[in-house]
């Protein structure tokens, strides 16, 4: 994807001016998006995303990656989901969400959104000292 691309909203062109919208603003929107689905532990950044959030500052557009293509825009989004869940249930609640919440708040069409689940988290240290803090 290049960096220059800016997307023009043929909608909010008027008399006052037009509407651009940055892809990372598209990653951050379907990142958050992602993130609210009940099933989904964390989303999948690379190692600068890492570091960033280690050093105290969120990012939202982690694990999402938007492709402007001549058909439209895809979206692909990389999640570790919780053990136990239906995985097709939470992508097509993940799709859904990432769809509509785009629609609602930038007035675009995705032509797709690709979910790829690359990991399954299972039960933290936390949460298993707290089931055994209960048990005794």
């Amino acid at each position: 994807m290049n960096e220059n691309h800016i997307l023009d909203l043929e909608e909010s062109k008027n008399e006052l001016g037009k509407v651009e919208i940055s892809p990372e603003v598209i990653e951050v929107i379907a990142g958050i998006a992602a993130s609210e689905i009940e099933g989904v532990a964390t989303m999948r950044g690379n190692f600068a995303s890492g570091v960033v959030e280690r050093l105290g500052r969120k990012n939202h557009g982690k694990g999402v990656k938007v492709d402007l293509k001549d058909d439209g825009i895809a979206v692909d989004v990389f999640v570790v989901m919780v053990y136990g869940v239906a995985i097709p249930e939470v992508a097509q609640k993940i799709q859904n969400n990432i769809y509509q919440t785009l629609k609602t708040m930038t007035a675009i069409e995705l032509s797709e959104v690709n979910v790829h689940v690359v990991g399954i988290q299972f039960e933290t240290t936390e949460q298993q000292l707290a089931v055994e803090t209960h048990e005794e």
